[in-house]
């Protein structure tokens, strides 16, 4: 017998979350900040920070390094304008579309506001056109990313045709307006489309783990119904082995039990050896017991070594007993005898005794005729008895050897 648990082990092998997200995750959930809302703006205030910080390092120090100058009230729009545009981002998860759309309606005068050779872009455009990706279906992502980029070209293309060249381009002399417009038109699309096609891209991996965690739970929980299947068949052969052993055992000792108080005064020599037998066979009991709690607990050293396994070569000693316990037993074995499987060695072995236990109860005095027969492809056994010579003492139900003919596959 196999030594079942209660738990089951993952049958698949799921990746989970990063470690760093899920120490992040459990960090922002002990400090109260739970919802989507709550922590995407946790998000923008820490984006409108970082991005404080980019702008100013970015007019700071590379621009001059580009030749590129730049005065301070332009300087400081700019830089106000992309940290507003980090606000926005608290948006980005209850309302994308939303939170997309006022993205590029402040994107459109920073872009007008910077070179349009270094086209300055925040953080929160990036990170608005990927959460669009992540949320909604491709397609009206890809829509969303295209309205986006018509505006803001849109807008380019105006504030080029309206002012002067020299003056468009704040860092000195500039392309034209329609090689602005285009260029501008290009990074746009670049920049959204590849962004949505990222976030459409860790939407679909993130549905697929979904996928295969629920595969795995359903795995998982098909394998603890078997777990527990298996254990309940298990428990219920060895009850049956426990009835077996025991209602035959005691079912003797009780007949020979009576027997020896009636032949105490008239027969003393014949009650003892009637209690000596009812000793034998209390030993006996006992081993077969502790046998079938050995196997029970699955340690072999809690049984008895030296308990022997019932099976078709002890099939005479029960007949033996039986005859000793006063019923008429026949025995017959017809062909060759053979080595069979050990489950269906013990299971023939409780079938006989059960059926001599049960005409011993509910059909006292009958005549038992026991036939195993070896066949070429199977074994066969038939018991039966005739009618009963006085009538039975009523007892109380118990399950009869057609389960361990069940479990051994055979049929009565």
């Amino acid at each position: 017998m196999s030594d079942h648990s209660g738990t089951v082990t993952d049958a698949v092998n799921v990746p989970g979350p990063p470690r760093l997200t899920r120490w992040f995750d459990d960090r922002l959930t002990r400090v109260g900040v739970t919802g989507r809302f709550a922590r995407d703006c946790l998000l923008a205030a820490l984006l409108t920070v970082l991005t404080f910080l980019v702008m100013t390092l970015l007019f700071r120090f590379v621009a001059p390094a580009q030749g590129l100058t730049f005065g301070p009230a332009r300087v400081w729009l700019v830089v106000a304008l992309c940290s507003g545009q980090a606000m926005l981002l608290c948006l980005r998860r209850v309302r994308p579309r939303l939170c997309l759309a006022l993205v590029v309606g402040v994107q459109v005068p920073v872009i007008v506001l910077s070179v349009p050779e270094a086209t300055i872009r925040g953080i929160a455009p990036f990170v608005a056109a990927y959460t669009v990706g992540t949320l909604l279906p491709l397609r009206s992502a890809l829509l969303a990313a295209g309205a986006a980029v018509v505006v803001e070209t849109a807008g380019v293309a105006v504030a080029a045709r309206a002012a002067d060249a020299a003056d468009f381009a704040i860092g000195g002399p500039g392309p034209g307006p329609l090689v602005t417009t285009v260029g501008h038109l290009a990074t746009s699309a670049l920049v959204y489309a590849g962004l949505v096609f990222v976030g459409s891209y860790v939407a679909t991996y993130r549905r697929y783990l979904q996928l295969v965690r629920a595969r795995a739970d359903e795995a998982v929980r098909a394998q603890q119904a078997t777990v527990r299947a298996a254990i309940g068949a298990e428990r219920a052969r060895m009850a049956r082995e426990l009835h077996d052993v025991a209602a035959h055992h005691l079912s003797g000792m009780v007949v020979q039990a009576a027997a020896a108080e009636r032949l105490i005064d008239p027969d003393p020599s014949a009650a003892k050896a009637a209690v000596a037998w009812i000793r034998s066979q209390g030993k006996e009991t006992l081993d077969n017991l502790r046998l079938v709690v050995g196997v029970l607990r699955g340690r072999p050293g809690d049984s008895d070594g030296n308990a022997p396994v019932p099976g078709l070569a002890m099939l005479d000693d029960l007949v033996s007993d039986a005859r000793q316990l006063g019923s008429p037993v026949e025995f017959v074995r017809h062909g060759q005898h053979r080595d069979v499987p050990p489950i269906a060695d013990v299971a023939l072995y409780r079938i006989v005794q059960e059926s001599l236990s049960n005409a011993r109860q509910h059909a006292p005095g009958a005549p038992v005729r026991v036939q195993l027969r070896f066949l070429p492809r199977q074994v066969s056994l038939e018991v039966s008895n005739d009618r009963p010579t006085r009538r039975a003492e009523p007892r109380s139900s118990a399950t009869g050897g057609s389960g361990w003919c069940a479990c051994a596959s055979g049929h009565i």
